[in-house]
């Protein structure tokens, strides 16, 4: 299937945005949906829908197999062992959230280490710091090398015998970078610590195989690989998921309930409090349906194309500044930049103006601007739908925005 094909399945790119083709450079943010979920979804409104495993009707049973079979779909796409390993939740941050809420919080105490990166995504620090307040373990960071890279001497310098819990991102939602998690997850082990990994920006674009990566835990979520917003996956090794208690309460996950004290039920719903997110489900599985039949491995090579071709032209539009490795082995398929003499505000405002939709502000990733020297970039994210003509039309774009504020002041 040739991204022509592809970009037909998603009715969104079929618009005008100011009067131009919408082109869409914004997928690190969140992606656009394919028609196939978008008609599972209404399928599941329009013929299935029913509350999942309480009930005996038809419906009911309708509803559960499909959100059982979605769980499945998650099972076989990163290759967990069962699908007790496969927790719904919200998103990636609910995902961390309830690693550091249950596991961290409970087994750190003073002395304890946690170990992250400088360009982690908030998501994957707040939580970490709310865990050292509680417990008083030190939250340290592993140094970045000139590029945003990670060297894996300064891992094992950083990471010691006293730490407890290893967290970084597979892909830098800023710099592109796809850090070493597998190598990383080694030398964690090696020390007597958990390795757990943000895969918001991996999931969507690589395949991932958690047993071989030998993490203890994974998070991503759908909306960032076609499926909708609020459906996420946290995936743990059984033998830590039976021995975390559940951050949320109530139906669905208890086994009895007594006047004093209760009991959950087994993995994985004991984790999956309340109502659960059903039709965001079937449509991840839809979305892990529709990603399978293009190939995850055909997916990352196109968007290594692209941000090959795009570096190679950003770099050409005068004072461009691209954070990150020039190298594009080293990265996704997003680039990060600056322009001389123009806020990132006002770069995609222009960009805008022309139909080309780019992310602009700190990325929700704080530490790391300060760390790049800046109080905020612009970023052109890439997809299996995006084109070269893409890129094409953003740096056009861009050399008008240079173009446009040189003039002005």
């Amino acid at each position: 299937m040739n991204v022509l094909d592809i970009r037909r399945q998603f009715p969104i790119l079929d618009q005008e945005v100011n009067g131009n083709p919408l082109v869409y450079l914004d997928s690190s943010a969140t992606s656009q949906k394919p028609i196939q979920v978008i008609e599972t979804m209404e399928k599941y409104y329009k013929e299935i829908n029913s509350n999942v495993h309480r009930g005996v009707h038809t419906l009911g049973t309708r509803a559960t197999d499909a959100y059982e079979g979605a769980r499945e779909k998650v099972r076989k796409f990163i290759n967990a062992k069962s699908t007790q390993e496969v927790i719904f939740t919200r998103g990636t941050t609910t995902a961390l959230n309830t690693v550091a809420a249950s596991y961290a919080a409970e087994n750190l105490s003073a002395g304890d280490e946690i170990v992250i990166t400088y360009m982690e995504h908030h998501s994957n620090i707040i939580p970490w710091q709310q865990v050292a307040r509680r417990t008083g373990a030190t939250l340290k960071y592993i140094p970045l090398q000139e590029d945003g890279t990670i060297s894996l001497d300064d891992v094992r310098a950083t990471i010691t015998a006293n730490t407890r819990v290893v967290s970084v991102m597979q892909v830098s939602n800023v710099l592109g970078v796809i850090n070493p998690v597998k190598e990383i997850a080694q030398i964690a082990h090696e020390n007597g610590a958990i390795m757990v990994v943000d895969g918001a920006q991996s999931a969507p674009h690589m395949k991932i195989d958690v047993q071989d990566l030998d993490c203890d835990f994974l998070a991503f979520s759908g909306h960032k690989m076609c499926a909708p917003t609020g459906i996420g996956v946290l995936y743990g090794k059984k033998h830590l998921l039976e021995k975390m208690e559940p951050i949320e309460f109530g139906g669905e996950m208890i086994d009895f309930v007594h006047l004093q004290e209760s009991t959950w039920k087994e993995l994985p719903w004991k984790f999956e409090a309340g109502t659960p997110i059903i039709a965001g489900a079937i449509g991840l599985g839809a979305a892990i349906d529709f990603l399978n039949e293009i190939g995850l491995d055909n997916i990352a090579n196109h968007e290594h194309k692209l941000a090959e071709y795009a570096l190679d032209k950003m770099s050409s539009v005068p004072g461009m500044t691209i954070y990150g490795p020039l190298d594009a082995s080293k990265r996704a398929g997003l680039v990060t930049f600056n322009i001389s003499d123009v806020h990132p505000h006002d770069v995609a405002t222009v960009l805008d103006a022309e139909g080309i939709a780019v992310r602009a502000g700190h990325h929700c990733a704080q530490p790391l601007m300060k760390w790049l020297k800046a109080s905020a970039t612009a970023r052109a994210s890439f997809y299996l739908y995006n084109t070269e003509d893409d890129i094409d039309k953003l740096v056009e774009g861009l050399v008008k925005t240079k173009e446009y504020f040189s003039d002005v002041f």
